[in-house]
Order: C-alpha cells, then structure tokens, then sequence
C-alpha cells in the first residue's frame, strides 16, 4: 500500500544525490536520507485512510527534505533545487515530457537553419530558437508556420515588462499557443524574452507543488544544532564576504559554551588536533576555520572523525568547521556532517529581513533603548536599506561596481553601532557629517579600491544619511514612493513593513535604467539552466522519438558532410608566397594553418563518436566529453581548445566556422579580398600587423611610430583596395 511513497521518496533521493554535480560541497549520504525519512513518518499526522496518509506523508516528507537541503545551499541554488524537485517528480509520473525539458535547459540543439526573419526587429537568437523548438514536436510547429500572421502579437510579447501575462491569457496570446501547457509555455518564454524566465519559474514552482517551496527557511544555527551530533561537524559552507564566526559566537554565549577557534594553515595540523582531544574530554566547542587553504590535512581530519566512538566523547562536544566550496574536501565529511550557507539573501527585502534579524539590531535593548529612538529608528531603516543596495547592485556587474566588493554583515554592524552612539551622545541635533564620514568613508569604504566607486558609495549613503530621512514618509527612491522610512514602529512591528515591501524591486530603487535588468537576467538564467543540465544525466533521454546515440549520430554525420576538406598549404603557398611588400600572403598561410589544425579536431572527433556509437572504437574520457556536449547542444572543450574564441552553442558555432573557412576559401579563390571579416580571423593581431608591415615598407616608415586611426567612407562596398 505504500509503495507510492517509497517511489515518490526515491525520485527526491537522486533529486539530492545529483547536487553534487552542481557544486562539491553539496554532498548526501543515504543514511542521512533515510534518517531523515524516518522522521517524517514519526512527525507526520497519522490517519487510518491508506489514501490520505501516503497524501500527508509525502506532502510532509517533501517539504521537510527542501527546507534541511536548503539551509545548505547557496542563495542563487535554491530555486534551482525547488525546480529541480518539481521537474524530477513531473517527469516520473508522465506530467512533463523530457525532450521538452531537455529544450529548456538547452534552447535546442537541431543544426537545421531557420528560414528568414519575418522581422527587423527579431532578435536572431530569438528566431533561432522558436525554430529549434518548432523541431522538438509536432505541438509547437504552428508557432514558426504561423509566426509572420501573429507578428503584431508577439511584438507585444518581446515589449512586455511581463510577458508571461501576456502567454497566460487566452484572448491575448498568439493562436498558435492555444494548445501548450504551463509548462510549455516556459519553452516559448526562453525563446523570446530569456529575462522573464526565473520568475516564471518560480510561480510554475509555487502552483505545482506549493508556495512554500519557494520561500526558503532563514539562516538558522539554532534548529542546525539541534540536528547535529557530538561525531558529526557542523560545516558552514562559506560565500565571498561571508562571516559566520560573529553569529556562532553569539550563539555560544546563549548556549553558556565555550568555544576555542584556529584558522587552518601551514604547520597547524597538530594545534587543531589538541584542541580538539581537549574540547571532547571537557565538552566544548572547537571552530576551525578556512579549511580550504589546508586541504593536505583534512584526510586526516576524516580519519580522526570516522575513529570517534560517540560513548566515549562528552556529548556536549561539537566540531564546527568553515570553508570555501572546494573538490578537496572529503566527501564522508561532507556526507556525514550538518550544512549550513550563510550569505546575504537575495533580494532587497530578504536582505533587509536579515539585517533586521542580526544582532545587535535584533536586541530589544539596542533598538528600543536609543536617547532618542525616533530619528534613531528612521537612521537605522535607512542605513540597513543602503546596506541591501550596495549588495544589490553586485548582482548588475560593471554596471553596479568597477570591481565587486564583498560587504559584510560586520560593515553594518559597526556602522549600526556608531550611529546609536552618536545619537546617544546627540539626541538634539543628529552629527550627519560625522555618521557618513565613518560609515562611507571608513567602514564600507574601507573596502573600496577603486575612485569612482567610492564616490558613489558616498553618493548614495548621502541619499540615506540625511536631514530627509527624519521626515515622516520619506521617500528613498523618489521614483518608486512605495520604497520609504516608515514611522517609528516596534522591532516586530518593522520587520511587517519590510515584509510588506514589493518583491521584484525595480531596477531604479537601485540607482538604474529599467534595461539594467536585462542584462543580469539573461546571465542568471543561463547559468541556472547550465546548472540545471549538470543534472541530467545521460541515460536522461526519454520521452520518445529518436534515442540518445541516433541524435549524435545524426549530428556528427551532417557536420562533417557540411565541413570542407583542409587546405593544401603547399598549393596556397606556390599561389600566395612570401613576399617582402605583400604581408597580406603571410596572414592567409598562417590562418589557414590554424584553421586547418581546428578543422582536423573537429573532424576527428566526430569520426570518432560515429565508430564509438558502432562499438567500433573505445569512448575515451575526452570522447564522452565530446559526446555529452554535442547531445547537449554545446560546443565541445576539446574544439574550443583548439579554436578562436567563441561563447556560440553548438548550432552557432559551427555555422559561424563554417563562414569563416567560406571567407577564407574566397580569398585563396579570387586573391586579396577588399573587404576583410575582421572578426572573422582566427588571430586578429597578425592581421593587423600584417597591415602596418605593408604601410611601413611601402612609405619606409618605422612599424613602432604607427598607430591605427578610423574612418567611415560613405561608400560601403568599395569595387577595390586602397592605394595605402
């Protein structure tokens, strides 16, 4: 009768298991699986309906399996892992098919080229992909058969701020849609606006399988050391900037613990061992710190773990550990131990719920207490509210910083406590000279190199830092007036107005254009995708239609029916040879060399996989590798090491070589061209160095006094060379 949870339960194991392909330090064994299992069956609501109790236990077990695994993963993981779950158990139970699945983390990988754009204002990834997808099933032809008569539609759709709302409703989507599922319709999303993706995620998330999935637990060392043992460490699994020993401190205090700390290096094997042995006899606590930077030492540290008889160490011992993901660390550690990340949260209401939440802002005495807790309290929204900016703004790249800066949580907190002191000592007429100065200057300045970002820095502190702040409603972003200081208020009664703040922040509560977000989006999208497909495994290929070897098989054939022979160096050179006033002929044979050199790679290795997929020849790990990334719709490490540089897919890649080895056959053709593809040369320099070499020897002017200057002739398509 209850076989419906073992299964259910099985799906979420290899959901867990295949974290590890994400990131290293994600690491599960199966007795932690089980024992947790067993829990949920002790915890969980019984009932005497077989029905209704494998619906509670597998609702239960789900959830409490997301929120352990959660306070274990990193931020920008977490929606990843809660669609990851979602996808798992909708494609064993038939809901999702897999070569939909596999398009959404791929965009498609059909090397077939799409017909003409029906309009300038497509992009062309854009087309490229709607027309893969038109590929994958008969369901979505329509939308490429029809495209040109919904053209109006879909205009609407790539302008939309939210264009899901527009693929939801019936009136107002494209006709050719009618028919796709939820589901489905995230495909078409990828396609023309990759931006909206995450949030469309995460509501296809919230109403698939509930919104508590996509609302993680808070950091929590509390419920983390309850779970733990006096055998197994405690890992605080580190982010650039994070600090977790000020947080444990604190907790060790609450807890009446003492706790001894070393940070791992060279030579400190042996502190760290006696310093253990000492805290097990007297029941203690032990941090040791960046064991990353000592991983020749952590084999022994598994060792003396895996030793340890929980009778004969005090039961109030407990070994906390920090580190830096790293493929160094044993995996049983990391298997047999409690994780937790602590990072700033995403997004700037998670971020201000956690700075509100930390200490000394969480103290009743330090935020009631102040001389004068008005302004104080004003001050302190402000301060936490420049705090999730500047974090923030890392998330937009160069846009948001010259170099990311990693603040902390100890930036705030120093800067919290200055400004209490000076109200303290100020009550009458708030010192904002000296509170910006300290704040902008010396503590989250401190760790500004670069000169414009700190006057930024200084520039927006003194939107938070001033006599405005101190008004009733004062608007921190004058464009977006829901984003204010709210009236003094209880630290419960703040925390509500923080949670009553908008979730998806726009783009000018941090100081950009509404484009900004563009950007950051379509990276964050991809490289969950790229995420998401480390997932998948191999033997993943479901779904119908052709198996996984016949895709590759077809693949590798039309690519080397497509790719022309390699160039006969000693015919080229008899027809261009080197000659002192025309460099020209150099570039051409060493441009081919290269080529030719790329050509062979590609050409091996797909010959390669075909004898493979016969059994006529043995897969090598380099042949695999070759393999999973052209099922993969990637261009291959192996090409790519031999190639100019390229971010293409595979579908790009190869027709952009393709060109490339078409402008060249030109050239050895009909002689020097007049126009050069000058993005389209393997090694750019030589080409204009070749240029200069031809300008110095014909006016005999040294090559080192030469500089290149630009200018736009009105004639575009010139019928031939320049004299110089």
């Amino acid at each position: 009768a209850y076989v419906p949870v073992a299964h259910k339960a099985a799906v979420l194991f290899f959901c867990v298991a295949d974290l590890a392909n994400v990131d290293p330090m994600y690491q599960y064994s199966l007795p932690f699986f089980i024992g947790l299992f067993k829990s949920a069956i002790d915890k969980s609501e019984q009932s005497t309906v077989i029905q209704k109790r494998i619906d509670i236990l597998n609702e239960f077990f789900m959830t409490m399996l997301y929120k352990n695994i959660c306070r274990s993963l990193f931020e920008k993981h977490k929606l990843l892992f809660s669609f990851l779950l979602t996808m798992r158990v909708q494609l064993e139970f038939g809901e999702v098919e897999m070569s939909d699945y596999r398009f959404l983390l791929t965009g498609g990988t059909s090397l077939d080229e799409p017909p003409s754009k029906p309009g300038d204002w497509i992009p062309d990834r854009f087309w490229s992909e709607i027309f893969k997808l038109s590929r994958v099933g008969d369901k979505y032809e329509p939308l490429v058969a029809q495209f040109a008569t919904e053209i109006e539609v879909w205009k609407k759709v790539y302008d939309s701020s939210d264009p899901m709302r527009i693929l939801h409703r019936e009136g107002e989507m494209p006709p050719s849609m009618k028919d796709l599922s939820a589901f489905q319709r995230l495909l078409v999303l990828r396609c023309a606006r990759p931006d909206r993706v995450l949030p469309a995620i995460l509501n296809y998330v919230a109403g698939a399988i509930g919104e508590k999935f996509v609302k993680p637990p808070p950091f929590d060392i509390a419920g983390s050391y309850a779970d733990s043992s006096n055998v197994a460490p405690l890992i605080f699994v580190l982010s650039p900037g994070s600090d977790p020993s000020s947080a444990l401190n604190m907790f060790a205090n609450d807890k009446g613990k003492e706790i001894s700390s070393l940070s791992l290096g060279q030579g400190q094997g042996p502190k760290a061992e006696r310093m253990m042995d000492e805290a097990m006899s007297a029941g203690t606590w032990v941090l040791l710190q960046n064991c990353h930077l000592f991983a020749s030492w952590m084999p022994k540290l598994d060792k003396k773990l895996e030793q340890l008889d929980p009778r004969q160490v005090n039961s109030d011992f407990r070994l906390w550990l920090t580190s830096y993901p790293s493929d160094k660390f044993p995996v049983s550690i990391l298997q047999n131990s409690v994780k937790i990340t602590n990072e700033a949260p995403q997004g700037l209401r998670a971020n201000m719920v956690g700075s509100y939440l930390m200490d000394p802002i969480s103290n009743e005495d330090f935020f009631e207490q102040s001389a004068a807790p008005g302004p104080f309290k004003r001050l302190l929204f402000a301060l936490c509210f420049f705090h999730a900016v500047i974090q923030e703004r890392r998330l937009f790249g160069p846009l948001g910083w010259n170099i990311p800066y990693e603040f902390t949580q100890n930036d705030l907190r120093i800067s919290a406590k200055q400004l209490r002191m000076f109200i303290d000592e100020s009550p009458e007429e708030v010192q904002f000279k000296a509170i910006n100065y300290l704040a902008g200057e010396c503590n989250y300045g401190g760790r500004v190199t670069e000169k414009q970002d700190r006057r930024l820095l200084m520039t927006l502190l003194a939107d938070y830092y001033c006599e405005a702040a101190l008004q009733d409603n004062c608007p921190l972003c004058p464009e977006h007036p829901e984003f204010c200081i709210p009236a003094p208020a209880s630290h419960a009664e703040t925390l509500e107005r923080i949670g009553e703040m908008p979730l998806v922040v726009p783009p000018g509560v941090y100081g950009f254009h509404e484009n900004a977000n563009l950007t950051r989006e379509q990276g964050e999208t991809y490289s969950m995708m790229e995420s998401l497909l480390l997932t998948v495994g191999q033997a993943s290929g479901g779904g119908g239609g052709a198996s996984m070897e016949e895709t590759i098989g077809h693949v590798a054939e039309d690519i080397i029916k497509r790719t022309p022979p390699c160039w006969d160096l000693a015919d080229v050179q008899e027809k261009y040879p080197t000659k002192y006033e025309e460099s020209m002929n150099t570039v051409l044979i060493q441009e081919l060399t290269r080529f030719n050199n790329l050509n062979s790679v590609i050409t091996a290795s797909l010959k390669d996989i075909l004898k493979a997929i016969k059994g006529l020849l043995l897969m090598s790990e380099d042949l695999e590798a070759v393999f999973s990334s052209l099922f993969n719709g990637k261009t291959p490490a192996m090409w790519l090491a031999n190639s100019y540089p390229s971010l293409k897919p595979l579908s790009g890649y190869t027709a952009d070589f393709l060109e490339r080895l078409k402008f060249f056959q030109t050239w050895v053709d009909k002689g020097i061209p007049v126009l050069f593809w000058i993005s389209g040369i393997y090694f750019t320099q030589a080409f204009t160095t070749g240029a200069s070499q031809n300008f110095a020897r014909k006016y005999t002017i040294p090559i080192d006094t030469l500089t290149f200057d630009f200018h736009m002739p009105k004639e575009q398509e010139p019928a031939g060379r320049p004299e110089n």
